[in-house]
């Protein structure tokens, strides 16, 4: 027994040691030839720089990766706590394909990465690529827009929805680099650099320091076509156009919420078509509405850069078959969910009346953009899946889930008409929902809880399609499906569609804990669940799940079993070859 103690404790400190120094990018990591890439090694201690080794396979670092570090004798944390040394190399590239050993020496702390930089195909697979994201995507958001969009007799759908005929797939990991739970940034910034890194970082590796805009930074797809080729580049959400999602396409930040920085980020790419909301950041801090600290005008900058501005539907649509770069912005904030814009009118609608819908937006897109001989690359994402799915608001996130399904089948229209098309549909996280069965009005009593209907009680729901638009004519209706979160906040279950604006579950109170809002307190039938997330918790959060992606068109055969998000990267460079020596 003293031995295996003594072997545990011997083990212990080991581990311990070698974790001290810590070597961005990280172990494991798959690097895109060429690709540009900051290399960084903290050390936990302060040391003289000549005290410090580094080798990549055996020579010294300089000769392989090109250039001598910066070497930084102390970092400092919050509140000026000393870290310990640093050594920081920017913008190198890597032109040979293979495994590359960088190992660390500083006294006793030592460290080794394996980095795998590969070549991608010499010839492109595709001219277009559409990647299509449905924030928050999960499988019960999927099975829920099928039923409640085509119909289900006797246990069979009576349609199908866009995504469901895109034939190749794979299952997805999302997990980020300092934890295993996941957010919008960190996974679809692996999406677009085929980098994973932390919660709530952009196109950086997540460092010690408290700045979020100096970390090692990698390349994000936008730019490396902007590097390697002529192709055009749109950018597509319901959300302000500087969230996680859509910002991954450009950015470089720790922390998600440097949105005003991120509008720079995306003047400095300027892709050809930006679609979506959050104005506020584009506004000077003296214009109504703004959320910037300064008086930067980017709508002015955008338009001196050669763009044209549309605010609404009609200008969208004035604009859809001309040329040159186009920025469209339609709300000072997240544009309003289909549920409210197109048919309660509630939630900021009437400030806002004429937003175009994700379709549209989808369809303007690709007109502009396939004007290009050369090709594009189009994101796409279904926002608000994600926002409606965050306070419990289950028919407005399937609502959500069939506009996206629309906009996978303009894609898909395109797609036949363009067969050098690459279409990519997938989620970046899940939330922890399932379909239960139904909730029946019929059912004798007013106990809400008692009118849900599991197994054979649950029947089949009665929405209807009348006028075939792919929505159910009323949310509604008498018997309907029953979702529900594995986890949540303290709230109110209502069992009934929110007819008055978008749930919310839970609100502060004096000692800044959530507790259930008492809006829904008397609403009949009305149950308190008793939440099973901290206090501090608001809403629902995102499940660890692996995320299903589905693909159609040359490329896609690349997609399959179990993936990593970084590795979705890779494939998207390969089938555009951005890595080959004709792109180089």
């Amino acid at each position: 027994m003293r031995t295996l103690l003594a072997a545990f404790a011997a083990t212990t400190i080991l581990a311990g040691a070698a974790q001290a120094t810590t070597v961005y990018p990280l172990d494991r990591v798959t690097i895109l030839v060429g690709s540009p890439f900051d290399f960084k090694v903290e050390l936990n201690k302060q040391v003289k720089p000549e005290d410090v080794k580094i080798t990549v396979n055996g020579q010294d670092y300089k000769t392989v990766l090109g250039g001598e570090a910066q070497f930084v004798e102390l970092e400092k944390g919050k509140e000026d706590k000393a870290l310990g040394s640093a050594l920081l190399l920017r913008g190198l590239k890597i032109s040979a394909p293979g495994a590359y050993k960088v190992e660390v020496a500083a006294g006793d702390e030592t460290k080794s990465v394996t980095w795998n930089v590969y070549e991608t195909a010499g010839q492109p697979k595709a001219k277009n690529i559409i990647f299509l994201l449905g924030d928050g995507l999960s499988v019960a958001h999927r099975t829920a827009a099928r039923i409640m969009s085509k119909g289900m007799t006797e246990g069979k759908a009576n349609g199908r929805l866009n995504m469901d005929d895109l034939d190749r797939m794979a299952f997805i990991g999302t997990s980020s680099t300092n934890a295993v739970s996941t957010d919008s940034a960190n996974t679809m910034s692996a999406y677009m650099t085929g980098h994973k890194t932390a919660v709530n970082a952009l196109g950086v590796y997540a460092d010690r320091t408290p700045a979020s805009l100096d970390d090692p930074r990698v390349e994000t797809f936008a730019e490396a076509l902007r590097r390697t080729t002529k192709k055009s580049i749109g950018i597509v959400a319901t959300a302000e156009v500087e969230d996680a999602t859509p910002a991954a396409v450009v950015s470089h930040t720790r922390n998600r919420s440097d949105k005003a920085e991120v509008v720079g980020m995306l003047l400095d790419v300027k892709p050809d078509v930006l679609l979506g909301g959050g104005s506020a950041y584009f506004l000077g801090k003296e214009v109504a509405g703004s959320k910037r600290k300064d008086n930067q005008d980017y709508i002015k900058l955008f338009q001196d850069a050669g763009y044209k501005l549309a605010t609404d539907k009609n200008e969208l649509a004035a604009n859809a078959s001309a040329e040159g770069k186009l920025l469209g912005l339609f709300h000072t904030g997240n544009m309003d969910v289909t549920l409210d814009r197109e048919f309660l009118k509630k939630g900021t609608v009437d400030k806002f009346p004429n937003q175009p819908g994700l379709v549209e937006m989808t369809k303007v897109a690709l007109d502009r953009l396939s004007k290009n001989p050369d090709g594009f690359f189009l994101m796409v994402e279904g926002s608000s899946i994600d926002k409606m799915s965050h306070p419990l608001d289950w028919d407005r996130a399937v609502f959500e889930t069939i506009e996206f399904d629309q906009a996978i089948g303009v894609a898909r229209d395109f797609q036949k008409a363009h067969p050098d098309t690459l279409i990519v549909v997938t989620g970046d996280h899940t939330h922890g929902v399932s379909i239960i069965g139904t909730v029946d009005d019929e059912k004798p009593g007013t106990e809400m809880r008692e009118k849900v209907g599991t197994y054979a009680e649950a029947g089949f729901p009665n929405y209807n399609d009348e006028n075939g638009d792919g929505y159910p004519d009323k949310v509604d209706v008498s018997r309907r499906l029953f979702l529900s979160a594995n986890n949540g906040p303290d709230h109110y279950e209502t069992f009934r569609p929110k007819l008055d604006g978008p749930f919310v579950p839970a609100v502060q109170n004096e000692k800044k804990e959530y507790v259930a809002n008492e809006q829904y307190k008397d609403v009949p039938g009305a149950v308190f669940v008793q939440g099973n997330l901290p206090k501090g918790s608001e809403s629902g959060v995102h499940a660890v799940d692996d995320v299903v992606l589905q693909s159609a068109g040359p490329g896609s055969e690349e997609f399959h079993g179990y993936m990593e998000q970084s590795d979705v990267y890779r494939v998207l460079a390969d089938t555009f070859a951005l890595g080959s020596k004709q792109t180089n």
